[in-house]
């Protein structure tokens, strides 16, 4: 079986590496997709992100990355898939799943949504934070990929420099 794993990734995380990492030992293909959001400002462009997610899946032979604009159920579809995984690392983060989820099946009722739950190293960690954190100064090790870990900080570091 085939599944989407939709997503920003703006960074990809650890977080975020260790749902592909999972889902790939449980579906015969998983597809990495970035979700084009116009309303976000996002700190990579698709392009980027893509090339970040490619590199830090390397090792997984059956995960593929892409894009999608519209809705995710409408991409998931076209990829002949029947599942989106969602990540979840606390309550706040069902609520708001759980809601897109319902939307989706009343969208799309061919289309499962597949919860898991991040491993308790990285319930804390979102892209967000990552961001945050790295441009006050936190180290960013262990947060991101190790692979992308110096271009993330060189990005991070930009922008703070330009605040």
């Amino acid at each position: 079986m085939k599944a989407v794993y939709p997503g920003s990734f703006d960074p990809v995380t650890s977080g975020h590496l260790d749902i592909i990492e999972r889902a790939a030992s449980v579906f015969d293909e998983v597809v990495v997709a970035v979700a084009v959001n116009p309303r976000k400002n996002p700190l990579f462009s698709v392009p980027e992100r893509m090339q970040f997610l490619r590199e830090s899946c390397g090792h997984l032979a059956n995960v593929t990355v892409d894009y999608f604009h519209g809705l995710t159920v409408d991409y998931v579809e076209s990829q002949q898939a029947r599942a989106v995984i969602k990540g979840l690392r606390a309550i706040s983060d069902f609520e708001a799943e759980f809601q897109q989820a319902l939307m989706n099946k009343r969208l799309n009722d061919r289309v499962e949504t597949l919860f898991m739950m991040t491993s308790p190293e990285h319930l804390f960690l979102s892209s967000s934070l990552v961001k945050e954190v790295v441009e006050l100064g936190a180290p960013l090790t262990g947060l991101v990929p190790e692979v992308i870990e110096a271009r993330v900080l060189e990005r991070l570091h930009q922008r703070g420099q330009e605040a």
